[in-house]
């Protein structure tokens, strides 16, 4: 057993609930694992998208189980849900607050005298924001990637190799990819300038991160499809990326031939 660790702040994001390619259970084991005072879910947690698109039950009892640990620990830990796009079905009920769990667009999150903007950040995205067709258009082909991605980590797998990801590289060699995502993280750091804030907490691009632009420092929580990666606070006030696979790395894996369905790999 793995003894708990408490922190002043956790922030996930990107879990995509309802998604088959959300880390449900990883993510639950990390917050059973990992305490803190404050829990933020920076948007996109549930995958409204996925379980719209076709007519197959995509929602499994991993995702339940992370929804039932969220109210279990609510007793005890401050929760801040910001939506994203791909949970924009909250927007009907925005601001909610029930118990000790708050859903709201937008939140600042003050700890040690800073101010730090929190937002999911599709709202930064020129594509997700103004042509939202397109962004769904391109939600379909980042899920045929996955399905490239299983079926060459099975082969992967079978020769004794360790897991690779085609998307993340993707990202990192397509050139407008990179643009993207410096240009992405230039805008939000502006706008949490221009509200005075000491930083920038967000997600939405799976892209973990910590950078200082200037005086502002700019948080990303990353994703729970293939970074798992999370942002813990101390209470100096220290933040810090963490890489969930770093610690043990859970690859799922296809039922395909004799492969087993989950494969435990060493780092």
């Amino acid at each position: 057993m793995n003894q708990k660790k408490h922190h002043k702040t956790i922030v996930l994001s990107d879990i995509h609930l309802g998604s088959k390619w959300s880390k449900a259970k990883e993510a639950t084991k990390y917050l059973k694992e990992n305490t803190c005072d404050t829990l933020i879910l920076c948007g996109d947690i549930i995958d409204g998208w996925q379980l719209m698109r076709g007519k197959k039950a995509k929602w499994k009892k991993r995702h339940s189980n992370f929804i039932k640990l969220l109210l279990d620990i609510q007793h005890d830990t401050k929760i801040i849900y910001l939506r994203g796009n791909h949970d924009d079905f909250l927007d009907r009920i925005l601001p909610l607050q029930f118990q000790n769990i708050k859903i709201v667009k937008d939140y600042i999150h003050t700890s040690n005298g800073k101010r730090f903007y929190v937002i999911h950040g599709d709202v930064f995205d020129m594509v997700t924001s103004r042509y939202s067709w397109l962004s769904k258009i391109g939600d379909v082909g980042y899920t045929l990637l996955m399905w490239v991605n299983k079926y060459y980590n099975n082969r992967r797998l079978k020769k004794g190799l360790p897991y690779y990801s085609l998307s993340r590289e993707v990202k990192k060699r397509v050139k407008a990819s990179v643009s993207y995502i410096s240009d992405y993280e230039k805008h939000i750091v502006e706008i949490a300038r221009k509200k005075k804030c000491d930083g920038v907490i967000c997600g939405h691009i799976h892209h973990p991160e910590k950078a200082y632009y200037d005086e502002i420092l700019y948080l990303n929580s990353g994703d729970w499809v293939e970074s798992l990666s999370a942002l813990t606070e101390d209470y100096d006030g220290n933040w810090e990326v963490v890489m969930y696979a770093q610690e043990e790395k859970v690859v799922e894996v296809m039922k395909e031939d004799k492969v087993p369905e989950k494969v435990k790999l060493a780092i």
